[in-house]
């Protein structure tokens, strides 16, 4: 042995201190290493190590009230989509029919103005040529 008396050297922390770790920089943080592209070609042959992926720490999870609202919006919005496609499915055929109807209507109601239009400026002319 060395002769220590078991303190650990100064500058090394022990496991009952407090680390303060430094803050992270507002800038993005450079790459280590240069793209593959930028390296001469002795150096792009060789495998580059890889740094572990970064994993997230695991989401909170919602309570009680957050999931029941989630569920009631996704439930929401199903049901208004399959609203709008039966409403549109239902009332497709009876527009149509009703614009039909309407349309035949407009016909008639026109055809029969439009004959006592006629009728009256025959009428009109037809007077007109009797007084000359």
């Amino acid at each position: 042995m060395n002769g220590s008396t078991g303190a650990p050297p100064s500058g090394v922390p022990t496991l009952t201190e407090v680390v303060a770790w430094p803050a992270p920089a507002a800038t993005a943080p450079m790459p280590l290493e240069p793209a593959p592209e930028a390296l001469p070609l002795e150096a792009a042959s060789i495998a580059a190590p890889v740094a572990p992926p970064v994993v997230a720490p695991p989401a909170a999870l919602p309570t009680e009230d957050q999931l029941a609202q989630r569920v009631l919006n996704d439930l929401q919005r199903q049901i208004e989509l399959m609203l709008d496609y039966r409403m549109r499915e239902v009332l497709t055929p009876i527009l149509t029919r009703a614009t039909d109807s309407v349309i035949r209507d407009a016909r008639s109601e026109l055809a029969s103005t439009l004959r006592d239009v006629v009728a009256r400026a025959v009428a009109q002319e037809l007077a007109r040529h009797r007084d000359k």
